[in-house]
């Protein structure tokens, strides 16, 4: 298939489509990551977005049913510099265009990745539009520049859970696994590695989360109620929490005024709090902080954070285009993370009540686990209260 990307500001890119046969609007982004390609289509934060891989060759090692982040995958598009021709994994289920195919998505092949990703960083993030249709030019640049954006918008809405349930209640999904040479033949995640007693009770707002979230929740010994992002705080205090969890999600956190309210009436009962990303932005907003786009913002697996109290530096996994205004801030919340390209918060904390954020993702998936241990902190946290 011959496919078009269009760009709001007048470029064209013309490429080989692959996936499904159709059409998508998104802002255009790039993501930095070398591997973990089928964790970012499925993660919720992408959702209103066309993704662009910098690293060059894509799909090498498959798609398998056993990474998936989420129900479905939430891209509008994605853009690569060559598809590979094989897939060679013994975990592969099906390739990466076949899995595209199969879930509606559009893809493009054999453009100039590096020049599309240097003018997202010169221009910033630009609404596009991808096609693998039969379509001219002039319409697809018309399409892209229609695209109203993401400023405002709720895409939470559409990719939360609709209805409350417990993770994981079996223990058959969270644990994590060994490969050992010459077992699971059948079931490559056989050797698994015990789980703790889950005898901390929490509930985690789903905004657009990740399923290796509730993975690691649950190998910390948390028992986690998940709850759709509209749930009322009167109603998750209902569940007599030992704390609450936010998580990532996309979009535009300004936009999520309900949520915001929730929090800052969960603020006040002094039960601990632990967001991420997207839930980092509404507890800022919460604590009566503001948020600002970010000109391309930050996404990939290697983002460098450091810890203003210990001088530690974390190499994160992120995505998000948004961030919290310090500046914004009361002098009660204070900032103990800052990330290292352009120091923007990427972590804060209450001075007095038990509650902390950070904006990157400790769960990885894809990603280093420099950041596991702030599960162990929150973990400590509630343990102290």
């Amino acid at each position: 298939m011959n496919a078009i990307l269009a760009l709001e500001d007048g470029s064209v890119f013309r490429g080989v489509g692959f996936g499904a046969k159709t059409s998508a609007c998104g802002e255009v982004c790039f993501n930095t990551s070398m591997t973990g390609y089928q964790e970012i289509l499925t993660d919720p934060s992408y959702k209103g977005q066309i993704v662009t891989m910098t690293y060059p060759l894509i799909g090498n090692y498959g798609v398998n049913t056993q990474d998936v982040e989420s129900w479905r995958p939430h891209v509008g598009g994605f853009v690569i510099r060559e598809l590979s021709p094989v897939v060679s994994n013994w975990r592969a289920d099906q390739s990466l265009a076949a899995y595209l195919e199969q879930n509606g998505i559009p893809g493009i092949q054999g453009i100039d990745t590096r020049a599309l990703t240097k003018k997202l960083r010169v221009r910033g993030a630009l609404n596009g539009f991808i096609t693998t249709e039969p379509m001219s030019e002039d319409e697809a640049l018309k399409r892209a520049r229609e695209w109203p954006g993401l400023i405002g918008v709720d895409y939470v809405r559409q990719v939360t859970h609709e209805k409350s349930f417990v993770w994981d209640e079996t223990d058959e999904l969270s644990p994590d696994f060994k490969l050992l040479h010459g077992a699971g033949e059948n079931d490559p995640r056989r050797e698994r590695v015990p789980l703790p007693p889950a005898d901390i009770p929490i509930v985690a707002y789903d905004f657009g989360m990740k399923y290796n979230i509730l993975r690691r929740l649950r190998q910390h010994g948390f028992k986690v109620r998940v709850l759709p992002a509209s749930t009322p705080a009167a109603e998750a205090l209902r569940h007599q929490p030992a704390g609450i969890f936010l998580s990532n999600g996309p979009g535009d956190p300004a936009a999520l005024g309900y949520a915001v309210k929730a929090v800052a009436e969960l603020v006040t009962t002094g039960i601990p709090i632990f967001g991420i990303c997207l839930g980092h932005q509404i507890l800022g907003q919460a604590l009566g902080g503001k948020t600002f786009k970010l000109k391309f913002g930050h996404r990939g697996a290697n983002q460098p954070v450091k810890d203003l109290e210990s001088g530690q530096v974390e190499i994160t996994s992120q995505n998000h285009g948004f961030a919290v205004d310090p500046s914004s801030l009361p002098s009660d919340v204070v900032v103990d993370r800052i990330n290292l390209n352009d120091q923007t918060v990427e972590g804060m904390a209450h001075r007095t009540k038990p509650i902390f954020c950070v904006q990157y993702h400790p769960e990885a998936s894809p990603g280093p686990h420099d950041s596991n241990p702030l599960f162990s902190r929150f973990r400590r946290l509630i343990e102290k209260q």
